[in-house]
């Protein structure tokens, strides 16, 4: 009974591993060409940052990293209007209000933000830009490990995107962490939601705060 109770182990694993390996590489050439750090990001409309832990009310390091990319993409003149998306009600906070708070604090105008609650994760985050706020092209801002997966769902939903590396003021042990996480979980589930082409988990009706925003800028 070992022989063939190893044998299908093996292959189960192997089934594994390659399904692991498939999801990466798909990701790698669905965002080929459309990351930039941020001296070389292009001009848009609208920088989307997505939504992290935060403690206390502030965000921790790998927020705050996407964050300052978006301050530093704002007062550059890259961007006029900030999407920040992420869990209203997290398990360690309302990441939105840490968001918009931080940035108001390093001087972008309140009336430049807009908050999305329902960013539940980064799926529904591209989706409902497009579906809910209209948004058909956008830079993307995370760190390098994240980014990669972000432009390749926002392309499936419609969303013309340029991913742009923040940087990250992070312990060694927790990057690594969500390194792995994001090879070995994230991208794989990332695939299995290209392919099923589903909504986000919360559907909204259509939201002009981002329109509005923008007509404001004249």
């Amino acid at each position: 009974m070992t022989g063939p109770v190893s044998t299908a182990a093996r292959v189960t694993a192997a089934i594994g591993i390659g399904a692991v390996v498939g999801a990466n590489v798909w990701i790698r050439l669905a965002a080929a060409g459309r990351i930039r750090t941020p001296a070389q990001a292009p001009t848009a409309a609208v920088a989307i940052v997505l939504g992290a832990q935060v403690r206390d009310g502030e965000p921790m390091s790998f927020l705050a990293g996407r964050l300052d990319t978006a301050v530093q993409l704002f007062h550059e003149g890259r961007v006029g209007v900030v999407l920040v998306s992420g869990d209203g009600n997290g398990s360690s906070g309302d990441e939105i209000a840490a968001m918009t708070e931080y940035l108001v604090d390093k001087g972008i105008p309140r009336e430049r933000i807009v908050g999305d609650p329902l960013g539940l994760r980064t799926y529904d985050t591209c989706a409902r830009a497009v579906h809910t706020y209209g948004i058909e092209r956008a830079l993307v801002v995370s760190q390098a490990f994240h980014v990669p997966r972000i432009v390749a769902l926002s392309r499936r939903v419609g969303l013309d995107a340029v991913g742009v590396n923040s940087v990250c003021n992070c312990h060694p042990t927790s990057l690594a962490r969500n390194r792995g996480r994001e090879w070995l979980l994230a991208r794989p589930r990332a695939v299995v939601d290209i392919l099923l082409r589903h909504g986000p988990t919360v559907v909204s009706e259509p939201d002009d705060a981002i329109e509005k925003a923008l007509a404001a800028l004249g």
